[in-house]
């Protein structure tokens, strides 16, 4: 049998993935959460073999989970299914070592051949999406030189800083922890000799009114 966990903040879509998986016979799902914190905490003690992780939940995301899970156990593999198409949760699952990425639109019959795959050690991720989506996140995008202290993610988080999105919603777009992001503005705030979120914000229109003028 192929034990799974299911983390969804929707009680109908978990009780939608039990009824498709549970009726293949070989498949049982020994536990289901709604949120980050309880998944991180309740998965190693089930022990599925894998976790099928819905990427934006209440109090943070389906990525840092499986970053949380298999640092305690990676023997757990991870399938990240979610409703949204975003290159960069995609890294995050690739970083955070997730063996599979599906869009919710995703037929049950090809779900359950995945969740067989994963259980099996296969690597469902796409060499060549991943390959692109790597290089395309190196490449350093273009700055004023009183951001050159920071980093191409922290200077990911500080735009969303400047366009005012809290930290958890810093988080569910990057695929990080909400304590990550945390960290983030706390090191940016650092860099820049800033000592609020609004001394951000001003500093970024300030830039941007320099880069038009």
């Amino acid at each position: 049998m192929i034990g799974v966990y299911l983390v969804d903040d929707h009680e109908v879509v978990r009780r939608g993935l039990r009824d498709l998986l549970e009726a293949e016979g070989d498949i049982v799902v020994v536990g289901e959460s709604a949120s980050a914190r309880a998944s991180a905490r309740r998965i190693p003690a089930a022990h599925p073999d894998v976790m099928i992780l819905d990427v934006r939940l209440a109090d943070g995301n389906g990525i840092s989970v499986c970053r949380d899970v298999r640092s305690v156990d990676p023997t757990i593999q991870a399938l990240i299914l979610t409703s949204f198409e975003d290159d960069e949760a995609f890294l995050g699952a690739v970083m955070a070592g997730a063996k599979g990425y599906l869009l919710k639109q995703v037929r049950g019959a090809s779900l359950v051949r995945s969740v067989r795959a994963v259980a099996a050690g296969e690597n469902l991720l796409d060499p060549a999406v991943t390959l692109r989506i790597r290089e395309r996140m190196r490449q350093e995008p273009s700055r004023p030189a009183a951001l050159d202290p920071l980093t191409v993610q922290e200077l990911r988080v500080f735009d969303l800083i400047a366009a005012g999105h809290t930290n958890r919603e810093m988080g569910e777009h990057l695929g990080l922890a909400e304590k990550t992001v945390r960290n983030y503005v706390s090191r940016i705030l650092d860099k820049l000799g800033l000592t609020s979120r609004t001394q951000a914000a001003i500093l970024a229109t300030r830039l941007t009114q320099d880069r038009h003028r």
